[in-house]
């Protein structure tokens, strides 16, 4: 018998009455380092409970791969929630949306351009029933049956905004149940008729998503069940941001009032975020409704703790309302965190990236581009390389544009970019003579996490031509950034810099403290800290500094590395104490 079981209206754990009072917190946008510190700031807040996503295309990057470690180690997590006495509800997808690189779909799988993902389709449901085959066994003590803390776990995620194979979501129901998920099993539906009667299952709660017009909801909730819990299974609290688009925040005042709505109306809840954190390295994902739109570094979300870990302004008041309807721990709220003093590095070592590139071996050659997703490059970037045979100033056509972004050279010089986003496919070129080389490089701006267009393909997208005549004779290669230790870095004393190159700088450091990147006078790129990807910058905003978590630094020396796309005004960085992540946009 399940740990948590329903009642006509609400819920019993151990057969005693329980409020799940829960909160989002990603165990895979977080420094492990800094799990156990962010645990219990959600007990301090008064949340009972912790929710989380699995992202299944990091668990299994290759078929027949299980990855449990560093980021990863959902073990460890699980245990260090259950040592602060929380509890855990698991969503294990297949697909999580969570503003995720992929929708947490595996590149490999989506890289099959017939699959039809999240139905019946037997090369979707199996490969989802072999990932589980190997997820499962090292996660099961931590069911709350095998005395862990795990009391629910979700079936798919908002299905019914997506499609209404019933047969599929049965399929994912018995494929945790078959290989022993003994506990509650919830869905989770954008609160409406029409979503909730697609994403539903017999047997299982239905919780439903929103932020607002909490009365409205909720009795879109009961009306769809008339018997059990009200469960709001995501109570979004702020919101995502997308490159050139506005940060977006929510006044703590109002939402503590939805929030205070929801509890004194008997209905438990999941605060979505908590707290956010950070999508590290090249996880991010994008929404593509009629217009490409890359989501930021940044998850902070406006969420109760900020990106960093410190209480925000509705950690306070979420305080406040919880302990009108549940006890909260008597100790003190957490006070932020130390943060490192302002520091400036000097980048003064530089490995142009072009040059670099052409060095290396394991070129694909083919008569057109292939993609990335062909080239076995699942995020990143390409560099494709041909020459022109024809001299003279005309277009260069890309049918069928590029995924997501290009940087177009010609013997090495920029001579313009295309962007996915403004649905560029052609581009006015000078070829200086016949014979010059056309390099173009492509970035992987995050694969799409909502929607149709999921799994859509990266790279060059089509033929390529000049002046009408194709241009065949490709090489394409993936640019590799796994050991940027073997870049051929050299002294520069440029005071500013105009092709794409890595630049490293050392600074110093006495205590490590979180700190934030800023990069005034940098474009474009991706920045490293000993070697622990932090993620993309852009100048575009709204994001102006990244995160640095206090556990990738280390006393002495500390490594920085920026692969800037475009072009520097200056040689220099800056750890500062204060976040950026643009002006705010209450919402």
């Amino acid at each position: 018998m399940p740990a948590l079981t329903t009642t006509s209206d609400g819920f019993l754990l151990h057969g005693e009455p329980f409020r799940i009072i829960s909160g989002a917190l990603h165990y895979f946008r977080v420094h492990p380092d800094q799990w156990t510190d962010r645990l219990r700031k959600a007990r301090l807040m008064g949340l009972n409970t912790v929710e989380t996503y699995l992202p299944w295309n990091l668990h299994e990057p290759e078929p027949g791969t299980l990855v449990l470690d560093g980021l990863l180690d959902l073990p460890r997590f699980l245990r260090l929630a259950q040592a602060e006495g929380l509890h855990v509800l698991l969503r294990p997808g297949p697909y999580i949306c969570a503003e995720w690189d992929g929708g947490g779909l595996p590149a490999w799988l989506v890289s099959d351009p017939d699959i039809r993902l999240r139905t019946s389709d037997p090369r979707f449901t199996d490969a989802f029933d072999r990932y589980l085959d190997q997820l499962l066994p090292p996660l099961l003590p931590h069911l709350a049956a095998n005395g862990g803390p795990v009391i629910a776990v979700q079936v798919e995620n908002e299905y019914g905004a997506y499609g209404d194979d019933t047969a599929y979501l049965a399929h994912v129901e018995e494929a945790l149940r078959t290989r022993g998920v003994e506990e509650l099993l919830f869905t989770c539906d954008q609160a409406n008729a029409k979503h909730l009667a697609a994403g539903s299952l017999p047997g299982t709660v239905s919780g439903g998503t929103f932020g607002g017009r909490v009365d409205e909801h909720l009795a879109a909730l009961r009306a769809h069940r008339p018997e059990g819990p009200l469960f709001c299974s995501e109570f979004w609290i702020g919101w995502f941001d997308h490159w050139g688009g506005p940060h977006h925040t929510r006044s703590a005042e109002n939402a503590a009032a939805d929030l205070d709505r929801l509890l004194a109306a008997g209905a438990s809840v999941n605060i979505y975020m908590f707290h956010g954190g950070t999508n590290f390295g090249f996880t991010n994902g994008a929404n593509h409704h009629h217009t490409y739109a890359p989501t930021v570094t940044s998850y902070d979300y406006d969420a109760a703790l900020t990106e960093s870990g410190d209480p925000g302004p509705k950690y306070h008041a979420f305080r406040d309302v919880i302990a009108r309807y549940a006890p909260v721990p008597d100790e003190p709220a957490p006070a932020p965190a130390p943060k490192l003093p302002l520091t400036t590095v000097d980048l003064d070592r530089r490995a142009p990236l072009l040059p670099h590139l052409r060095t290396l071996e394991g070129a694909v050659g083919s008569a057109d581009p292939v993609t990335m997703d062909e080239l076995g490059a699942p995020t990143g970037y390409a560099l494709y390389r041909t020459t022109v045979p024809a001299a003279g100033d005309g277009l260069l056509h890309f049918a069928g544009g590029v995924g997501d972004r290009a940087q177009v050279f010609v013997d090495g010089a920029s001579v313009g970019v295309l962007e996915r986003e403004r649905h560029d496919e052609t581009l006015p070129v000078r070829v200086p003579y016949a014979g010059a080389t056309l390099e173009v490089l492509v970035e992987n701006q995050g694969g799409v996490n909502y929607g149709p267009r999921i799994g859509a393909p990266k790279g060059l997208l089509g033929p390529v031509s000049f002046q009408g005549t194709a241009l065949h004779g490709w090489e394409c290669r993936p640019v590799p950034l796994e050991d940027l230790e073997a870049l051929p870095f050299e002294p520069s004393e440029a005071t500013s810099d105009a092709v794409p190159a890595f630049h490293r700088g050392t600074f110093e450091v006495d205590t490590p403290a979180d700190t934030f990147l800023a990069l005034p006078g940098w474009t474009k790129g991706q920045a490293w800290v000993n070697g622990f990807h932090l993620g993309r910058y852009w100048n575009r905003g709204p994001q102006h500094t990244l995160y640095v978590p206090g556990p990738v630094l280390r006393p002495g020396a500390n490594d920085l590395v920026l692969l800037e796309l475009h072009a520097t005004t200056g040689t220099r960085a800056q750890l500062t104490d204060t976040p950026d992540l643009g002006p705010e946009n209450h919402s």
